[in-house]
């Protein structure tokens, strides 16, 4: 008979079969009442789930954060359900849960309008309201697929053809609606919280298959109570003002156009903050010992076929013909690489060898999903490789986490999160070297004292990565920083070097960025900061404005002082009032706005106020260009 284990610890022990839920009731009647689904041996289940032998067990109740998906997971339950009743023949095909919320795809003949969002979201309160049971049958595969074949569910019946054989077959239902699932969810529709909003409609292929039916899909929100419903409303909110493409459509940064999908035209002023920070890796990488290659942009089928790359991003990469032969437009930087390490014998003498590019890279990414500098075809990697011994891995990594911590925080970003990815189920080398590799990974982070999390089995086939992702001001995580162990691709593109024993040996690939995409990286800086970048960062640091004509000779040599001094300053002779110059130039987020009336040019000074209205009196050239390098030593 099963011992149950919790999680402080403390045991308990029955002599028959036991429910979650009689767990939970055994514990005490408050977190029965409270109690949405169960954790057993650290796998969610429902609380009707049978306990028969010894097993870790923990209640799962709307105060865990593993309770938002399977609350996102039944309102996508409950919208599919509000949905067959508002409009009969619509089919049901996939619905999920995911990050902030939850979506379902619908297969009917008459689109969705905005307003039918409105009746659905009523229909789903409803249906809560309606307290139903939610219950889990398995079927037979014959019987499932008779089940929904019988009422015209014809995607259902390909779901479950696509199951793998063996593996069981559940449906769940909530009064006399069901679908095929495997769950897990809640106990009734009555627990999930009304805490939950449809958000937009979107169209989706069957599968994701251009070539399949197109379907329509609803996208929603839900949330463990109505406050934090309202803080992701909010968020939401902040985040469509904050939209990098408004932003660099008002502040004259970049633009983007249908006859070259995917690709930037980066106007002066951005081009100007895309050099600073270009420049400013540039200069962090020549500190730290990197040595700055170029590669071709175009570079012969047989490389790409022999890395591997040509069958695994054959879709997405842009090709060419010329004189007889293909050519592939490079989609990543690695090959290329290695082919610079091979030119000319290396010795152990030689290693670490740390190579590093901004490397132009061109990706057939689906036209739908391109959006703004976020997700682009053409984009800038600042990308090395580290060609180094095992032994070396632990130093590499070590050196490349600093680095990575000095640029973060360089950019106004402190929190950081850390996701360590291990050996996945296929993948190249022995289980030895993994063990060192993971080893040295692991043992990196905590020599570091860095906090991180495990990611079982979503390492590269060719070795363990660690990925680093930041949080921005509105709480987003962004996914940008990469180390991964290659054990795979210098051996297959002949890359080699003489050890110490003079024996030839296939030296490790250390695949690492920082930033990522640089134009990526940049659309994130103009969301975090609202096109308000700090002074390093800004395109244009300083403005100098005359209030009459007679200051124009002065506002000229206050300008052409200060870019003597290496700032980024234009003058404003408009015949402009005043007022209307400063608002103007404070919503293009310039740092400092600088006045000069007939006073200061007799005091041969500026009156200084801030974008934000600070007022910083009037000060000489000299102290000026003081107060401006110390913000910009500061970084701030």
């Amino acid at each position: 008979m099963p011992v149950v284990t919790l999680p402080d610890g403390s045991q308990r022990s029955y002599d028959h079969p036991v429910t979650v839920a009689e767990i939970a009731a055994d514990i005490g009647p408050g977190l029965a009442k409270a109690a949405l689904a169960g954790k057993v041996d650290d796998r969610m289940v429902d609380l009707s789930h049978t306990i028969e032998n010894d097993a870790r067990v923990a209640i799962v109740t709307s105060r865990d954060e593993e309770a938002l998906e399977l609350i996102r997971h039944d309102a996508a339950h409950v919208m599919a359900q509000a949905v067959q009743e508002l409009y009969p023949g619509t089919q049901v095909t996939i619905g999920p849960a995911i990050e902030d919320g939850f979506y379902y795809d619908f297969a009917r003949e008459e689109p969705f309008t905005p307003e039918d969002l409105q009746r659905i979201e009523d229909r789903m309160r409803e249906i809560v309201g309606r307290d139903l049971p939610i219950r889990r049958e398995v079927l037979s595969r014959g019987e499932a697929k008779k089940t929904f074949a019988e009422i015209g569910e014809h995607y259902k019946v390909e779901i479950i053809d696509a199951i793998p054989e063996g593996e069981e077959i559940s449906i769940y239902r909530q009064g006399d609606w069901f679908d095929v699932c495997r769950g897990p969810h809640l106990p009734s529709t009555g627990k999930l919280p009304k805490a939950f909003k449809l958000m937009k409609l979107a169209g989706a292929y069957w599968r994701g298959d251009a070539n399949n039916e197109m379907l329509q899909r609803i996208y929603g929100t839900a949330w463990r109570d109505k406050k934090e419903l309202k803080a992701y409303l909010h968020r939401l909110e902040e985040a469509e003002k904050r939209d990098h493409r408004r932003i660099g459509k008002a502040l004259d940064l970049f633009h983007t156009q249908e006859e070259a999908p995917g690709m930037v035209f980066w106007h002066d002023k951005g081009w100007r903050i895309y050099l600073t920070v270009e420049q400013y890796i540039r200069d962090k990488l020549r500190a730290h010992g990197y040595q700055e290659v170029h590669t071709p942009q175009v570079i012969d089928r047989s490389l790409w076929e022999k890395s591997g790359h040509w069958d695994k991003f054959g879709d997405m990469i842009f090709t060419t013909h010329s004189e007889n032969r293909d050519y592939a437009i490079k989609p990543m930087n690695c090959p290329a690489h290695i082919q610079i390490y091979n030119h000319g014998l290396k010795s152990y003498r030689d290693l670490p060898l740390r190579l590093a590019e901004f490397g132009s890279c061109h990706r057939n990414e689906p036209s739908g999903t391109l959006h703004g500098l976020m997700r682009v075809r053409n984009f800038v990697q600042d990308d090395a490789h580290i060609f180094c011994t095992e032994e070396q891995i632990l130093s590499e990594v070590k050196a490349f986490n600093d680095l990575l911590f000095e640029v973060y925080r360089d950019f106004g970003f402190e929190d950081v999160l850390i996701k360590l990815s291990t050996r996945p189920e296929k993948r190249v080398g022995s289980d030895e070297t993994w063990d060192k590799a993971e080893q040295a990974l692991e043992d990196a982070l905590n020599e570091q004292g860095l906090e991180w999390e495990l990611q079982p089995g979503e390492g590269a086939f060719y070795g363990p990565k660690i990925e680093y992702s930041l949080k921005d001001c509105l709480g987003r995580v962004w996914q940008l920083g990469t180390i991964q162990l290659d054990f795979s691709m210098p051996g297959r593109l002949g890359a080699s070097y003489i050890a110490e024993d003079n024996e030839r040996r296939t030296p490790v690939m250390l695949h690492r960025a920082i930033l990522g995409s640089l134009e990526r990286f940049i659309g994130i800086l103009i969301e975090h900061y609202a096109g308000a970048m700090p002074l390093w960062l800004a395109p244009v640091q300083a403005v100098v404005m005359n209030i009459t004509d007679r200051q124009a000779g002065f506002v000229n040599e206050v300008a052409e002082f200060l870019r003597g001094q290496g700032f980024r300053v234009e003058s404003d002779l408009r015949n402009e009032k005043i007022g209307f110059k400063i608002r103007e130039h404070t919503l293009q987020k310039v740092p400092y706005l600088l006045v000069v009336g007939d006073r200061e040019v007799e005091d041969r000074s500026v009156a200084v106020r801030t974008r934000d209205g600070k007022d910083l009196g009037t000060l000489s050239l000299e102290s000026l260009a003081g107060h401006l390098r110390e913000q910009l030593a500061e970084r701030s």
